[in-house]
């Protein structure tokens, strides 16, 4: 188990039209302190009461972030040891594998030659990435 001591979990909840949901806003900013090494392999996550009292949401909401980041491989939960940051870097490239593969064989069987098997794919990830206003 890491000491937390030095290491700050910051998440900002931003309402009001054009944002996300709430819970949205939870399992990305997790998500991207874990991948970007803000929060280290083995933080010990706050209790989901714990954050959602923090924060000021409903347990129910971070709860539902919490599940998602797990079923991306980002956290693991320990039983009532609690929920650590996960190997997240591993789980997301494995993960990008898969959803490739199956987007490969889908473009294949849609009859699309490679070039524009690509190109459909880059389309996407720059709508993906781009900037939100």
């Amino acid at each position: 188990m890491r000491d937390n001591r030095r290491v700050a979990l910051k998440i900002v909840i931003k309402e009001g039209a054009g944002s996300a949901p709430p819970y949205e806003q939870v399992r990305t900013q997790i998500a991207e302190q874990a991948r970007g090494g803000g929060l280290p392999v083995g933080y010990k996550l706050p209790t989901v009461r714990g954050l959602a009292e923090t924060l000021g949401l409903a347990a129910n909401t971070v709860a539902k972030a919490y599940r998602a980041l797990e079923e991306d491989g980002v956290i693991e939960t320990r039983g009532r040891n609690g929920t650590f940051v996960a190997a997240a870097r591993d789980a997301a490239a494995r993960g990008a594998a898969a959803a490739a593969q199956t987007y490969a064989e889908q473009a294949r069987r849609l009859g699309l030659t490679e070039p524009e098997a690509l190109a459909a794919a880059q389309e996407a990830l720059r709508a993906a990435y781009a900037p939100s206003p």
